[in-house]
């Protein structure tokens, strides 16, 4: 990647708020920040743990609570960091490289794997009965290994066609982790032809995995409609619902800020906090909260590590 910048270091500004709620929202984003991070960290260790949920399910579950861990220490400690600093949070110029890099690296997996996991869903509420042998683990390892090319490269376009114009100044970063959108507004060139690629570039990914998604569903539907009994239909319904859940908060943020006309700072800020905090929580919340199967694994590693302490 060719770079003629000058500048070395960005200052990351953060959120728009009053200074007076920079205390309350540093103890509420840290709370979340630990919560997410625990959460799907037990996610992970009980699908590794019980033999029971190695299913191409949960193996897809472990991905995303995998990525959503990441994806939430990409941007939130530079978020908390911004709220005890009164000037903002600087940044190098490479760690900001790095950090639009796997923003945009682990974002782009995940939206890829969402597509994934209704395929998953298609099959299991469609073809029961096949189900096994067409979600093997050869296909459900290539499918994932796929999703995460896929990302590497998606962002690699992004952050080269965002990092390759000069910085000569301002500095400033209107947001409180390094994104396409406010960083280009700092450069000295021209930006309209690398506005128009990236939002196609975001736009054929978010839109093409949404579609896909939809697509997934609607056959579903039809699918849970052509169960006869009516606790059959609820079953199959309730394997579907929580990754509809999650798939929602995870997309209409993003369309809002990437694929409209114009760009509000302040509200671009505060709508990245749906995806990039809330939805990583959502995670280990929904399929833990909803999900008789996860429920039942944590009782028994509950059992098991009481059971050592006592011996």
């Amino acid at each position: 990647m060719t770079n003629m910048s000058l500048v070395t270091t960005f200052i990351l500004t953060g959120l728009s708020h009053s200074p007076e709620l920079d205390t309350l929202l540093f103890g509420i984003f840290l709370v979340i920040y630990a919560l997410t991070v625990v959460g799907n960290l037990l996610i992970l260790l009980v699908i590794t743990v019980d033999p029971h949920l190695h299913t191409p399910m949960y193996y897809f579950l472990s991905n995303l609570s995998f990525i959503d861990m990441w994806f939430s220490t990409v941007t939130v400690p530079k978020m908390l960091m911004t709220l005890v600093s009164p000037e903002g949070s600087p940044i190098s110029f490479p760690g900001c490289v790095a950090q639009l890099y796997s923003f945009h690296f682990l974002g782009s997996t995940e939206c890829f794997l969402y597509t994934v996991m209704s395929y998953d869903r298609f099959l299991a509420v469609s073809y029961p009965l096949r189900y096994a042998s067409m979600m093997s683990g050869r296909t459900c390892a290539l499918l994932a290994t796929t999703t995460w090319l896929s990302g590497s490269v998606h962002s690699a376009v992004q952050t080269t066609l965002t990092f390759r114009l000069p910085f000569c100044g301002p500095n400033q970063i209107q947001h409180y982790f390094c994104d396409a959108p406010p960083i280009l507004k700092l450069t000295c060139a021209d930006t309209s032809a690398n506005e128009v690629v990236i939002f196609v570039n975001i736009g054929v990914v978010a839109l093409g995995c949404f579609f896909l998604i939809v697509l997934s569903y609607v056959s579903i539907i039809h699918s849970i409609l052509k169960i006869h009994t009516s606790e059959g239909r609820w079953r199959a319904f309730q394997t579907c619902a929580s990754h509809c859940t999650v798939v929602l908060c995870f997309f209409v943020p993003c369309v809002f800020i990437y694929l409209r006309p114009g760009s509000k700072e302040a509200m671009d800020r505060i709508v990245a906090v749906f995806y990039t905090v809330m939805t990583p929580l959502l995670t280990p919340v929904v399929y833990t909260l909803r999900n008789k199967e996860v429920k039942k694994a944590l009782l028994t590693l509950k059992d098991k590590v009481a059971y050592s302490q006592s011996k």
